[in-house]
């Protein structure tokens, strides 16, 4: 049992209760090492505060692990109810097919009704989880994707995905594509050789443009962003379709991505002007992890590269899934973010204009609140006031319900 101050002069515990699930799936393309062929198992940590509840957020990252970051915990400390779920991807997103993580994210779901006996669900889009939120609620609403960007299964119209009740957009960016597509550096001349690059798009080249930028430079360095992703697309494109038609439909091919750590953001504090450490990004200095393994997108496949990556292609677009969507939407963005600028958090809340929204920004907040108790306790408070407000009491008198 967890015992933490909830800042309110009382105790609030809660259990944390470790969970798996699992079913078994057609046998195709192995996209993951290890376990069982056919056979897909999830884990979930269960944040049980003591009193009942009938409503429980869930958090869920494509591929990350939240169940110790702090926000999961102090909305648990507070008298949430809260499931931190991981998908089939566990921090490793190489291969990571985004139709597959909206399966995931349904069986969670499903469990949190029938076997938890939770009536409300509301989504915790944090971070990536945010765009993978929106992109869940439209599918699960009014269903679209018959197939995976590549024509593979799964069909999400078949999958028949519950509906959450509500949706939370969490320091979130507009998608991985989209935020992938922002970060990329455009120097790149040559896929294949890294070292083949243009000193005059290479932030980090001193023959390149120096901050402040202009308008002029930064409307083209964005072209060449998009260019650039574009090139990539049309590349894996080209190369599944050789492949499958000579190997077979399973045939795939792994690949890396250099130079995806480029943002003009993170060297000029007056584009995307917010709060943020100039000179940073939430990975630590931009220039050392441009082409460092821990890169977003550094490592891909064909297929994962369609479904997560692709600008275009890609159906996880929180901004293109957001307008189908009708629950109640909260919006909290920080102002020191250096992951999800001001930007995204803005267009997130105006894509979701035809539902009851809120938009509530965290002045000072770093991405995770990291050492920040005063701004994670400013965003618990959001958090449970809109649940309030929206009809998800964080908890009512009675039992603890059994995990």
């Amino acid at each position: 049992m967890d015992r933490k101050e909830t800042g309110r002069g009382s105790l609030s515990a809660y259990a944390r209760v470790p969970l798996i699930i699992g079913w078994r799936e057609p046998v195709g393309l192995r996209d993951t090492y290890g376990g069982v062929d056919g056979v897909v198992a999830l884990q979930a940590q269960h944040l049980k505060p003591e009193t009942a509840s009938d409503t429980i957020v869930v958090f869920m990252h494509p591929m990350g692990i939240m169940h110790y970051l702090p926000l999961p915990g102090a909305l648990a400390t507070a008298g949430v109810h809260v499931l931190s779920a991981v998908s089939r991807y566990p921090n490793n997103d190489s291969a990571l097919i985004m139709e597959k993580v909206a399966i995931d994210l349904g069986r969670w779901i499903n469990h949190c009704r029938t076997k938890l006996g939770y009536s409300k669900v509301v989504l915790g889009g944090w971070s990536g989880g945010g765009s993978l939120a929106l992109f869940y609620q439209a599918e699960a609403e009014d269903p679209r994707v018959t197939a995976t960007p590549a024509g593979d299964p799964p069909s999400l119209v078949d999958a028949k995905l519950p509906p959450a009740d509500g949706v939370m957009l969490l320091a979130a960016h507009v998608s991985r594509a989209h935020t992938l597509t922002e970060w990329m550096d455009p120097s790149v001349n040559d896929e294949a050789d890294p070292t083949r690059r243009d000193p005059a798009w290479n932030l980090y080249d001193p023959a390149c443009a120096q901050p402040p930028y202009s308008a002029d430079f930064l409307a083209e360095f964005r072209a060449r962003q998009l260019a650039r992703n574009r090139r990539i697309t049309a590349w894996a494109q080209d190369t599944l379709k050789t492949l499958v038609a000579r190997e077979g439909p399973h045939a795939e091919r792994a690949f890396v991505v250099h130079g995806t750590m480029a943002d003009p953001r993170w060297l000029d504090p007056a584009v995307d002007a917010n709060d943020r450490t100039p000179g940073r990004c939430y990975l630590g200095d931009p220039r050392l992890i441009n082409d460092s393994p821990g890169g977003l997108g550094r490592f891909t496949t064909l297929r994962s590269w369609l479904s997560q990556w692709s600008h275009d292609l890609s159906h996880a677009d929180g901004i293109a899934c957001g307008p189908r969507i009708t629950v109640p939407v909260l919006v909290i963005g920080n102002s020191a973010d250096d992951a999800c600028t001001p930007s995204h958090t803005q267009r997130l809340y105006d894509c979701v204009a035809q539902v009851d929204r809120e938009l509530h920004v965290v002045q000072g907040a770093t991405h995770y609140y990291a050492f920040q108790p005063d701004k994670l306790a400013e965003a618990t408070g959001v958090v449970t006031g809109w649940l309030e407000a929206r009809g998800f009491p964080t908890s009512h008198p009675g039992e603890g319900r059994d995990p």
